[in-house]
Parts: C-alpha cells; structure tokens; sequence
C-alpha cells in the first residue's frame, strides 16, 4: 500500500463504533467492548496512544492489531491456552470471558531505556539490583540480557499510571496466588522467546513486550488483550543491530517508539493535552505497522473495505444472525 493511498484514507481512519443490538460498551484507548455473558466482543480502532493519550488516528493500525494477535494466539496455543474464539471482521476479536490478573507482566531481553524507571537508566546510576533481579557489572545500554527477565506492572486505574513492583510483592501483596504466579512467569518467558523466535525469521528483533492474563471459570490461565504487536512490545531492524551497537548508536526501531520521540523532541512528555498527531506522522505510522505485520507473518497485508464501522456493524449483524 502506497503513500497517496492511505493519505486518501486517513481521513476516514476508524475513531470507535456503537453497535446497540450488542447493548452497551466499554471503551479503552484504543478497543471498543461489548461484554456478551461468556464471551467479549472486541473491536479494535485506528486510535493510536502513547504518554496515556490519545494522540490521534493512523489508518489500517486496528486491523494490524487484531490480526497480528490472531496470528500469534494461533502459533502460541502449544505454551498457554488463550482468550480468542474468533475474528469475524478483521478489526474484531470474539474472546473467551475470564477474569483479568490485576498485574501486567513485563519481559525485557534486553537493558534498555533512559526513562527514570528504564532498566539501563538505573544500571548506568550504579544500581545492580533492579525490580529484585541482580544484574552483573560490565553491561552496555543495549545489551542482550543474559536471560529474559520479568519485570511485572500493577494495572492502573482511573486514568492513572502503571506501578511497577518486583515479583515477589506480586505474591506478597496477594495480587496473584503463588502457583498461579508461577505458571504465569514461565508461560510469559516461553512466549517471549517464541516471540524472538518468529520475529527473527522475519528481521526483527523482539526486545520487550507486555503480556496480560486472565483465569477461566475453571481456573485455567489464559492469555489475553493482544501479543506482540507493534503496540505491546518494542522491536528493532536485526540486520543493523550489531554494527550499530558496536559503534554506539542507538538500535534502529520498528515500532511506535518514533512517535514518542517526535512528540519528545517537541516538547511533550505526557503533561497536559498533546497536540494532533501530523498527517505524515499518521501516514508513517501506518507504513510501519502494516510493514510489521507482514515481516512477522510473512504474508502480504490485505486491507479491509473502509468505512470500518459500515463493516464491522455488518459482519457482527451476520455473526449475531447466525
């Protein structure tokens, strides 16, 4: 897809639906959700967030994230069970109902970061034991970490921010029950590896990722939201990384990290409200996530019929009917 095509879109970049013969929704940042008894329907936008804001749309992005998530619910079914049912619109997922774990897990195969909170940010001040993990001496910004490591986030609420807290105050504030815990942290780290994995066929290299989980009715553990999409997780080009870490420049990224630094580099960091995300960003944004999804599941990005919400309403009318 081509520049001067999604220019023609971006203007009918798809902001959220209301479908009342599915009641009444909830709303996050970027998914519309109609809670169905056993099941959630949930439709994905084109609405793009970074600092906790809403910064604007960028055309074809909930497409991306929906069927990028499919793609991996399906390779990683063999480590954890998961939420997804079906995808009767290529911006919508039926999932399974189950309750949410109230800690998003974190995992990190690299030291990374200049944020206050960022791993290597807390290396360089001379920290060597960061959210209870013991780091060794001799570490570069941007090194492989010897083994992934899990560095969990409290879910906040509110509006709020997430907290970051160790593993064991995962379990010692009773936020999940140790063998819960457990199989949650070795699921996570098998997915993140996997992740590498696949992503390395396609020319990239997973760096971190967020991954969240809910308990069945049963109790089974399952996972949730979405899987490394350019949203949860970092990646960079695997082809420049080692000659560029090598001469101390900083990894090429393939994700939504350049919007955070273009909106950093002029001056907002997430205080007060942001200014619209630019056309062109949008324009690049776009290229970049559907350029992801096609590295990844090597297959070429067919693009959904817009309006999106025309086609959506129809598809889920259809499976309704049925």
């Amino acid at each position: 897809m081509d520049e001067d095509q999604l220019r023609n879109i971006l203007p009918h970049a798809f902001n959220g639906i209301d479908l009342p013969f599915l009641g009444p929704k909830s709303s996050g940042k970027v998914r519309e959700i109609y809670d169905q008894g056993d099941r959630l329907i949930l439709v994905t936008t084109d609405r793009l967030s970074a600092f906790d804001r809403i910064l604007g749309l960028v055309p074809y992005k909930g497409q991306v994230l929906n069927q990028l998530s499919a793609f991996w619910f399906e390779r990683t079914l063999d480590i954890v069970g998961n939420h997804f049912v079906s995808a009767p619109d290529p911006n919508v997922t039926v999932g399974r109902k189950c309750r949410p774990l109230p800690v998003e897990v974190v995992v990190r195969g690299f030291i990374s970061g200049v944020t206050s909170t960022a791993l290597w940010y807390r290396y360089s001040q001379g920290e060597r034991t960061i959210y209870g993990i013991d780091f060794p001496d001799g570490l570069s910004k941007n090194d492989a970490l010897p083994e992934p490591i899990i560095t969990p986030t409290t879910k906040a609420r509110d509006g709020g921010h997430d907290e970051r807290i160790t593993s064991a105050e995962v379990v010692a504030q009773g936020l999940v029950d140790p063998e819960t815990w457990t199989q949650v942290q070795a699921a996570a780290v098998a997915l993140f590896r996997r992740g590498q994995e696949i992503a390395r066929q396609g020319g990239l290299i997973l760096v971190d990722t967020k991954y969240e989980f809910g308990l069945s009715e049963d109790g089974e553990v399952l996972l949730i939201d979405e899987v490394h999409t350019p949203d949860s997780s970092r990646y960079w080009i695997a082809e420049s990384y080692a000659a560029r870490h090598a001469a101390g420049d900083e990894p090429e990224n393939f994700d939504k990290e350049f919007i955070r630094l273009y909106y950093a580099a002029h001056g907002y960091r997430g205080e007060g409200d942001p200014f619209p995300l630019p056309a062109e960003l949008a324009i690049q944004a776009a290229e970049r996530y559907i350029r992801t999804y096609e590295m990844i599941t090597g297959k070429a990005f067919e693009a959904g019929e817009y309006p999106v919400d025309e086609r959506v309403s129809r598809n889920l009318k259809g499976m309704i009917d049925e």
